[in-house]
């Protein structure tokens, strides 16, 4: 008997160290689990806490966004094209610093308020100040020594027709353009500060044409070219890039459109994100163009150029929020120009 007792009270103290262990082991685990249901929580904390800001930060946004809109179309009511102007800038600022909680259709629904609300401006800066013809035109080349000096050639009209059928593009009037090109192929094409200030220019039809635009323009738009190259000064508002194609366009703007555009490079200072819609193999980098007199340029146009939004584009045909877009890339930048004249 006294055997049997010695035989289990060694059986037990055996066991103990491994019981031990088990108790130990048992309570790390349910500490690690109840750190883990704690994270959890404190995760979906934040996250319900950050959905509640964001919110509140789009009411705050539609709210004053409506109350400046207001504002502007009322001063364009009563002919005060100045105020009007620089609370549109204004509007524009709140869209652009509100951009990173607003929600896709938010912004575009912004933007195409504020186009449109360029597009009023233009058209009562046209009715309002005396008219003034600019007549399209290209740079002369030099004649070689010698040679008969060539007549002068005929202006093109500042309001080109556009083609029969085709439409206005995004946030052009449907009066005649200030200045710009149309229908010009394989030229040199150039308009000076004093041509561009403030105006809108439309740049379209151009084939295999190169156009300096040296100057403050306010907006501009370039449509249905082919194989060109646009290298703009600061644009005040918007620029509008639709049905283009194989082109180089170098732009400074606080707003960037861009539809039915293929096989092309952007180099853009834009303030707010860049815009696409229906386009492939286009791709973005920093601007990279300057001449003489560009910083009073910049300061004239209002633009900030320590803030520049090259590398955010926003693709409405893409909604995928865990992969890019295929339809647009950064260019490498061992191949950016860096020398354009």
């Amino acid at each position: 008997m006294e055997a049997a007792r010695e035989g289990t009270a060694a059986f037990t103290a055996a066991l103990q160290p491994e019981a031990a262990a088990a108790a130990v082991v048992l309570p790390e685990r349910l500490q690690r689990r109840e750190a883990e249901r704690q994270q959890g929580v404190e995760q979906q904390r934040q996250k319900k806490k950050a959905q509640v800001v964001k919110e509140e930060q789009s009411e705050f946004f539609v709210a004053a966004f409506a109350q400046e809109r207001e504002a502007v179309e009322a001063l364009l009511v009563a002919g005060l094209l100045e105020e009007a102007a620089a609370r549109l800038q204004g509007l524009q600022k709140l869209l652009t610093e509100s951009v990173r909680f607003l929600a896709p259709y938010e912004v575009r629904q912004g933007q195409e308020t504020v186009a449109r609300l360029q597009v009023d401006l233009a058209a009562q800066r046209q009715r309002l100040q005396p008219k003034k013809k600019f007549a399209f035109r290209a740079l002369k080349k030099e004649a070689a020594p010698g040679s008969e000096p060539r007549p002068a050639e005929p202006a093109r009209p500042a309001a080109a027709e556009p083609a029969p059928g085709h439409g206005l593009a995004e946030g052009e009037s449907d009066g005649p353009p200030l200045c710009g090109f149309s229908g010009a192929e394989d030229e040199e094409l150039e308009l000076g500060p004093a041509e561009l200030l403030q105006r809108d220019v439309v740049l379209s039809e151009l084939r295999g044409c190169r156009v300096r635009l040296r100057g403050n323009a306010n907006t501009l738009r370039v449509r249905d070219c082919r194989g060109c190259t646009v290298l703009c000064g600061p644009i005040s508002t918007s620029a509008v890039v639709d049905g283009c194609s194989d082109c180089l366009l170098v732009l400074a703007c606080q707003q960037l459109r861009t539809h039915r555009t293929r096989d092309s490079q952007f180099y853009v200072q834009v303030t707010s994100r860049a815009v696409i819609e229906d386009c492939t193999k286009v791709s973005f980098a920093p601007y990279s163009w300057s001449y003489a007199g560009i910083e009073k340029d910049f300061e004239s146009s209002g633009l900030d150029r320590n803030k520049n939004n090259w590398n955010l584009v926003d693709d409405f045909n893409w909604l995928a929020t865990d992969k890019p877009s295929p339809n647009w890339s950064l260019i490498p930048e061992q191949e950016r120009i860096s020398f354009w004249d």
